[in-house]
């Protein structure tokens, strides 16, 4: 449970680190900003299916601008810690029924998700840190060592 936590404290300082940079860059970060609004609405989607909670609307693809990027930031920091305060160790196995977009039934864990979530945004993150680079912006330091120190 503690690294489960630790791996959103680490999240949630790393999507504050990506808004930052991108707010500095503005023009040039713009396909960083699409990928950034991907990771911020699909983390709130995730979140949705584990409180039971109908997101078959939610456009994960949907490019938010500066503002809006900073709004959900907040959002989903809160959203997490929300979700945090009432997670207990012993019900991380317990599965959840979710459709994907296309309306696909699966089942996967609140552990599997959680870890899932967490990944994914590991994985833009990299992308939006290389999208930067290619656009004369510095990347943004956002390892989970680099938090720790």
């Amino acid at each position: 449970m503690e690294t489960l936590y630790k791996m959103y404290e680490h999240l949630n300082w790393a999507n504050s680190r990506i808004l930052q940079r991108i707010q500095i860059g503005k023009d040039a970060a713009k396909e960083a900003r699409r990928l950034f609004s991907h990771l911020l609405f699909a983390e709130r989607l995730w979140f949705m299916r584990l409180k039971g909670e109908d997101c078959l609307s939610l456009n994960i693809w949907c490019e938010l601008d500066i503002e809006g990027c900073e709004i959900l930031v907040k959002e989903n920091e809160e959203m997490i810690r929300a979700y945090f305060t009432y997670l207990e160790d012993g019900i991380l196995d317990k599965e959840i029924v979710y459709k994907n977009s296309k309306g696909i039934e699966y089942i996967s864990s609140i552990r599997e998700i959680l870890t899932h979530v967490a990944l994914h945004g590991h994985y833009h993150r990299g992308q939006i840190n290389f999208l930067l680079r290619t656009n004369d912006l510095e990347p943004v330091e956002i390892d989970f060592i680099t938090w720790t120190r």
